[in-house]
């Protein structure tokens, strides 16, 4: 990126995933232009299955004006949390949505493929996207920053935005590196034809299997042709950390053996299953170190226990977006810690609260299980996450265009 005044501030987006794409929108959007993302893959793949977009992300997306291309490549959850016993199918508990979520939010709730999504964000001036550049170090002075690709180049810009990802190579320009825990856990993910599925899977509902030591959720995806499935599994000797590396569907169905035949006649039906571990991270203690700031996964993953990951990263996003609408050289710096500030503490909490809710769906048959399921009785999925759900991330930094 060459310096030019007249196009005014420089900024360099790191990785081209949700979080790119949206912060590019974002802040083209908020009128700034002279954005340049750098993805190190040499074509943007769509990989990945199903997303789930809640109100506090479908009302920023609706900004961007992507109502209407969101109602014809999502699926309108009618039912969400509809919870159902390992061994027999019984409903636990269920929420009707309908149009719930819209009165009580101003949004609905979406599922999508993530394909999708990245389509419905993709960036419609192709020179403002590199591919095949992999950053691998970020280093800055008192006027710009500067970005090291693998082949030897460099780029310079005003601001820096790293959203690179769980393994952010961005990161460590702003902070010492987190450690991660494994979390005993892996996640199986496949794609099946809705014609292949049982009809429990087909309706527009985001149904979640409960059981010992595992769960798996499914619902529709792709305007309902096809069904998103992922399950939680204790994960033995896999520890490979990666979106794409390939598991066995026989593997997937054994792995629930002796539950409803439901959830094993749907996960026998996948052409091809991902397998990769989970692993989880501290918080981190600060997202921006002068004129670089993390955005996405790379300040906050996420385990997905609440489905917020994307979310959370639109929310960043948009408000990154506003921050920097009026800033320029110099004072993009106090800018990105106004990001900051707005962000780290929400974000943190959604984090936090991901992390202890994987127990409760792997009790053990016995006296805990018994009580979890009795409690359903009082479960309040939206007015407990009302606090997700309702939250306009614009607003609430003062950002509202």
């Amino acid at each position: 990126m060459n310096r030019d005044d007249r196009q005014g501030l420089r900024i360099a987006i790191v990785g081209g995933g949700i979080g790119g794409r949206s912060a590019m929108r974002f802040l083209r959007r908020a009128g700034v232009h002279n954005v340049t993302i750098y993805e190190q893959a040499p074509a943007l793949r769509e990989i990945g299955a199903g997303i789930q977009l809640s109100p506090n992300a479908v009302r920023l997306l609706v900004r961007l004006g992507l109502r209407e291309a969101l109602e014809a490549t999502a699926v309108r959850l009618e039912v969400g949390w509809e919870l159902r016993r390992w061994e027999d199918g019984r409903v636990l508990f269920r929420q009707e949505l309908g149009d719930s979520c819209e009165r009580e939010f101003g949004a609905p709730y979406y599922v999508m493929h993530r394909a999708d999504l990245l389509q419905l964000l993709a960036v419609d001036s192709p020179e403002h996207v590199q591919l095949g550049r992999c950053c691998i170090g970020v280093s800055q002075g008192a006027d710009d920053a500067r970005l090291t690709f693998v082949d030897g180049s460099t780029e310079t810009a005003d601001v820096v935005i790293g959203a690179d990802g769980i393994h952010s190579i961005v990161q460590g320009a702003v902070t010492a590196p987190v450690p991660h825990t494994f979390s005993g856990l892996a996640a199986y993910r496949c794609l099946v034809p809705a014609d292949r599925a049982p009809a429990v899977a087909a309706r527009p509902v985001f149904t979640s299997w409960i059981g010992p030591g595992r769960h798996l959720v499914h619902y529709p995806v792709s305007g309902g042709r096809e069904v998103n499935v992922v399950a939680a599994v204790p994960a033995g000797d896999w520890r490979a950390e990666s979106w794409t590396a390939e598991g066995s569907v026989d593997d997937f169905a054994a792995q629930f053996g002796g539950w409803d035949e439901r959830v094993t006649g749907l996960v026998s039906a996948a052409p091809s299953a991902l397998l990769y571990a989970m692993y989880d991270r501290e918080p981190l203690d600060r997202w921006v170190a002068g004129r670089v700031a993390l955005l996405g996964d790379a300040a906050h993953p996420m385990l997905p226990a609440l489905a917020q990951g994307a979310c959370q990263a639109i929310e960043d996003a948009a408000v990154l977006a506003g921050c920097l609408r009026h800033a320029t050289r110099e004072t993009a710096p106090p800018a990105l810690l106004q990001y900051e500030a707005a962000r780290r503490e929400r974000a943190t909490r959604v984090q936090e609260l991901s992390r202890r809710r994987q127990d409760f769906n792997h009790l053990p048959d016995g006296d805990a299980q018994r009580r979890r399921d009795e409690g359903l009785a009082r479960f309040d999925p939206l007015g407990d996450n009302a606090w997700i759900y309702g939250h306009d991330a614009e607003r609430s930094a003062l950002l509202v265009p």
